[in-house]
């Protein structure tokens, strides 16, 4: 991809990030609390797409923490932007299968397992990454 594609491809992508923190927020509000925090995490991870895209690079995979720290190897100032909100992405990426399969849980439903205060704290961590990535970005 040329770079001005990638360019375009990485403000898709963090728009599609934006979105779906928008997306989380309507859904804790309308109680829908295991899709709230599938969309936070959804969030996190579209906006290290979007970074990946802006350095040229080709993202692969859904965790928001190997995506943090697979950038060590693609920029390292970037990757150092990141560090310190690391734990965010660990910590969204526990929601990833969870909170959309019943079999995620033993014995229990994504609608009965999460919570509002999953949610609250999810769409918070997600929030703080899309917003230090768009600092990054400069959008």
């Amino acid at each position: 991809m040329s770079r001005e594609k990638n360019r375009q491809e990485a403000a898709r992508w963090f728009k599609t990030a934006a979105d779906d923190l928008d997306t989380a927020k309507i859904l804790r509000e309308r109680s829908k609390f295991a899709h709230a925090c599938f969309h936070a995490q959804q969030a996190g991870e579209k906006a290290l797409k979007a970074i990946w895209y802006s350095l040229d690079a080709d993202p692969w995979g859904h965790s928001i923490k190997k995506l943090m720290d697979d950038l060590e190897s693609i920029d390292l100032v970037v990757f150092e932007k990141l560090k310190e909100i690391n734990r965010l992405g660990l910590f969204l990426d526990r929601f990833y299968i969870p909170t959309r399969y019943p079999n995620g849980l033993p014995d229990l439903t994504p609608d009965v397992a999460f919570q509002d205060e999953d949610a609250e704290v999810c769409i918070q961590y997600a929030e703080e990454i899309v917003n230090r990535i768009d600092e990054i970005l400069g959008s």
